[in-house]
């Protein structure tokens, strides 16, 4: 479990930095 939650958070982070990249 704590690994899917560190993908997770990764995969958020990624998501973030994709928009922001956008912008």
């Amino acid at each position: 479990m704590i690994k899917i939650t560190i993908a997770g958070i990764g995969y958020v982070g990624l998501s973030n930095a994709l928009l922001l990249s956008q912008h």
